[in-house]
């Protein structure tokens, strides 16, 4: 049996509780055709790059199957035919990674830090003034108001004022 990585976008307005009964429903659709199930996670409520069927945020889940190509695609027709489902991405894997996923890793070390990853709060506030850039070195001086430099200028066809 081939190994997929799978996951699947849940509606921002389901409860969690939804989005576990969710789970469980495409568990049985994979189970029944012959495959089986191994790590769920869920990644929690995350806002999306852009809206999806007006949805500014959805529930992520990753699920490691192991089943035959035919439960595979009829999980994916399921999973199309629910407006519970916003996107679904499955991906073939030569095998499943140990332990938990790089998302679940990167929201570990996160509160391992004990900051949510925006720098350090204890400088103050800071604007583009604050910072030194230092010596620009010799540059010519601007000049705005010379037009010389680039030829005379010609009228324009069609506006009032040119050339007819």
């Amino acid at each position: 049996m081939a190994l997929y990585e799978h996951v699947f976008l849940a509606r921002q307005d389901l409860s969690q509780q939804q989005v576990d009964a969710l789970v469980e429903q495409y568990k049985g659709v994979v189970e029944a055709n012959g495959g089986s199930v191994g790590r769920v996670e869920n990644w929690g409520l995350k806002s999306l790059t852009y809206r999806v069927n007006k949805n500014r945020k959805a529930y992520y889940t990753l699920m490691d199957l192991t089943c035959p190509p035919a439960a595979l695609n009829e999980m994916e027709r399921q999973m199309g035919l629910s407006e519970d489902v916003l996107r679904f991405l499955t991906i073939k894997v030569d095998k499943h990674e140990e332990g938990v996923s790089a998302m679940m890793q990167k929201r570990e070390e996160r509160s391992d830090r004990g900051d949510r990853g925006f720098g350090d709060r204890d400088r103050g506030p800071r604007s583009f003034g604050d910072r030194d850039r230092g010596d620009r070195g010799d540059r010519p001086p601007r000049s705005f108001g010379d037009r010389d430099d680039r030829g005379p200028r010609r009228p324009r066809e069609g506006v009032e004022g040119g050339a007819e």
